[in-house]
Protein backbone atom coordinates (compact mmCIF):
# COMPACT_ATOMS: atom_id res chain seq x y z
CA UNK A 1 0.00 0.00 0.00
CA UNK A 2 2.93 2.15 0.70
CA UNK A 3 4.14 1.46 -2.46
CA UNK A 4 2.22 3.83 -4.34
CA UNK A 5 3.38 6.95 -2.13
CA UNK A 6 6.88 5.63 -2.00
CA UNK A 7 6.55 6.35 -5.91
CA UNK A 8 4.83 9.25 -6.14
CA UNK A 9 7.17 11.11 -3.18
CA UNK A 10 10.18 9.46 -5.23
CA UNK A 11 9.56 12.02 -7.50
CA UNK A 12 11.71 14.93 -6.61
CA UNK A 13 10.61 17.30 -9.24
CA UNK A 14 6.70 17.35 -8.49
CA UNK A 15 5.46 19.48 -6.45
CA UNK A 16 2.66 17.71 -4.04
CA UNK A 17 -0.13 18.96 -2.30
CA UNK A 18 -1.77 17.35 1.04
CA UNK A 19 -4.96 18.64 1.78
CA UNK A 20 -6.06 16.65 4.77
CA UNK A 21 -10.22 16.44 5.30
CA UNK A 22 -12.24 15.42 7.98
CA UNK A 23 -14.30 15.72 11.10
CA UNK A 24 -11.99 15.37 14.09
CA UNK A 25 -15.17 14.62 15.92
CA UNK A 26 -15.91 11.63 14.27
CA UNK A 27 -12.68 9.46 15.60
CA UNK A 28 -11.35 7.68 12.63
CA UNK A 29 -12.56 10.22 9.80
CA UNK A 30 -9.80 12.97 12.01
CA UNK A 31 -7.26 10.88 9.89
CA UNK A 32 -6.74 13.44 7.09
CA UNK A 33 -6.19 16.10 9.31
CA UNK A 34 -3.88 14.42 11.66
CA UNK A 35 -1.91 13.58 8.66
CA UNK A 36 -1.79 16.93 7.09
CA UNK A 37 -1.01 18.97 10.17
CA UNK A 38 1.82 16.66 10.94
CA UNK A 39 3.58 17.05 7.51
CA UNK A 40 6.43 19.16 6.75
CA UNK A 41 6.32 21.57 4.21
CA UNK A 42 9.52 22.03 1.60
CA UNK A 43 10.02 23.56 -1.20
CA UNK A 44 8.22 20.97 -3.10
CA UNK A 45 5.49 19.45 -0.35
CA UNK A 46 2.65 22.12 0.54
CA UNK A 47 0.19 21.44 3.20
CA UNK A 48 -3.65 22.68 3.28
CA UNK A 49 -5.97 21.28 6.19
CA UNK A 50 -9.42 22.24 5.89
CA UNK A 51 -11.28 19.85 7.86
CA UNK A 52 -14.76 19.63 6.86
CA UNK A 53 -14.72 21.89 4.43
CA UNK A 54 -12.47 21.62 1.54
CA UNK A 55 -15.27 23.37 -0.79
CA UNK A 56 -14.79 26.57 0.76
CA UNK A 57 -10.69 25.90 -0.49
CA UNK A 58 -10.63 25.73 -3.90
CA UNK A 59 -9.61 28.71 -4.56
CA UNK A 60 -6.62 28.43 -2.19
CA UNK A 61 -6.22 24.72 -3.44
CA UNK A 62 -5.89 26.14 -7.22
CA UNK A 63 -3.42 29.33 -6.50
CA UNK A 64 -1.22 26.94 -4.63
CA UNK A 65 1.86 26.00 -7.02
CA UNK A 66 1.54 22.00 -7.45
CA UNK A 67 1.60 19.14 -10.01
CA UNK A 68 -0.31 16.76 -7.92
CA UNK A 69 -3.21 17.29 -5.63
CA UNK A 70 -3.25 14.48 -2.24
CA UNK A 71 -6.58 14.89 -0.27
CA UNK A 72 -6.06 12.96 2.66
CA UNK A 73 -9.37 11.11 4.17
CA UNK A 74 -10.65 8.17 5.68
CA UNK A 75 -12.47 6.30 3.15
CA UNK A 76 -14.47 2.86 3.71
CA UNK A 77 -12.67 0.78 1.57
CA UNK A 78 -13.96 -2.66 2.71
CA UNK A 79 -9.97 -3.61 3.94
CA UNK A 80 -9.28 -3.87 7.64
CA UNK A 81 -8.76 -0.59 9.45
CA UNK A 82 -5.32 1.31 9.37
CA UNK A 83 -5.20 -0.03 5.50
CA UNK A 84 -4.45 2.85 3.63
CA UNK A 85 -4.18 3.38 -0.38
CA UNK A 86 -3.32 6.17 -3.29
CA UNK A 87 -5.88 5.85 -5.61
CA UNK A 88 -7.04 8.11 -8.39
CA UNK A 89 -9.99 9.87 -8.03
CA UNK A 90 -12.08 8.78 -10.62
CA UNK A 91 -11.95 5.23 -8.92
CA UNK A 92 -13.58 6.77 -6.02
CA UNK A 93 -17.11 6.29 -6.74
CA UNK A 94 -17.44 2.78 -4.91
CA UNK A 95 -15.67 3.65 -2.01
CA UNK A 96 -17.93 5.63 0.96
CA UNK A 97 -17.01 8.75 2.32
CA UNK A 98 -19.60 9.62 5.24
CA UNK A 99 -19.06 12.97 6.29
CA UNK A 100 -18.65 15.10 3.49
CA UNK A 101 -21.53 17.40 2.04
CA UNK A 102 -20.19 17.04 -1.18
CA UNK A 103 -18.24 13.63 -2.85
CA UNK A 104 -14.77 13.97 -4.08
CA UNK A 105 -15.26 12.63 -7.67
CA UNK A 106 -17.57 15.53 -8.17
CA UNK A 107 -15.97 18.19 -6.09
CA UNK A 108 -12.79 17.58 -7.80
CA UNK A 109 -13.75 18.52 -11.25
CA UNK A 110 -12.83 22.06 -9.74
CA UNK A 111 -9.25 21.44 -9.58
CA UNK A 112 -7.21 22.02 -12.43
CA UNK A 113 -4.75 19.54 -11.41
CA UNK A 114 -4.09 15.69 -10.72
CA UNK A 115 -5.88 14.55 -8.04
CA UNK A 116 -5.55 11.49 -6.01
CA UNK A 117 -6.89 10.57 -2.43
CA UNK A 118 -4.64 9.01 -0.28
CA UNK A 119 -7.37 6.91 1.58
CA UNK A 120 -7.31 5.44 5.20
CA UNK A 121 -9.54 2.72 6.19
CA UNK A 122 -11.19 3.85 9.40
CA UNK A 123 -11.92 1.19 12.45
CA UNK A 124 -14.82 3.66 13.78
CA UNK A 125 -16.74 6.65 12.70
CA UNK A 126 -18.47 7.71 15.88
CA UNK A 127 -18.60 10.50 17.81
CA UNK A 128 -15.21 10.99 20.37
CA UNK A 129 -11.72 12.83 19.86
CA UNK A 130 -9.21 10.06 19.62
CA UNK A 131 -8.31 7.90 16.75
CA UNK A 132 -8.43 4.48 17.22
CA UNK A 133 -5.12 2.91 18.03
CA UNK A 134 -4.77 1.16 14.52
CA UNK A 135 -5.62 4.46 12.48
CA UNK A 136 -2.68 6.40 14.87
CA UNK A 137 -0.40 3.79 13.33
CA UNK A 138 -1.26 3.54 9.77
CA UNK A 139 -1.49 7.81 10.25
CA UNK A 140 2.10 7.99 12.03
CA UNK A 141 3.63 5.36 9.32
CA UNK A 142 2.11 8.14 6.45
CA UNK A 143 3.55 11.04 8.11
CA UNK A 144 6.82 9.24 8.14
CA UNK A 145 7.10 8.22 4.84
CA UNK A 146 5.91 11.69 3.37
CA UNK A 147 8.43 13.84 6.06
CA UNK A 148 11.25 10.53 5.95
CA UNK A 149 11.87 10.45 9.30
CA UNK A 150 10.22 9.04 12.95
CA UNK A 151 6.78 10.43 13.77
CA UNK A 152 5.77 10.64 18.07
CA UNK A 153 2.60 9.93 19.14
CA UNK A 154 0.40 12.58 20.04
CA UNK A 155 -2.67 14.51 19.65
Amino acid sequence: MSEKLTALLSHTDRKILFVGIGNLLRQDDGAGVYISTRISETANIKVITPEVSIENYIGKINSTDHDSLVVIDCVDMKKPPGSFDLIPVDQVSDLTFNTHNISLKKLSEFFRNEVLILAIQPETIAFGENLSYIVLEACNKIVKLINKKEVKNGR
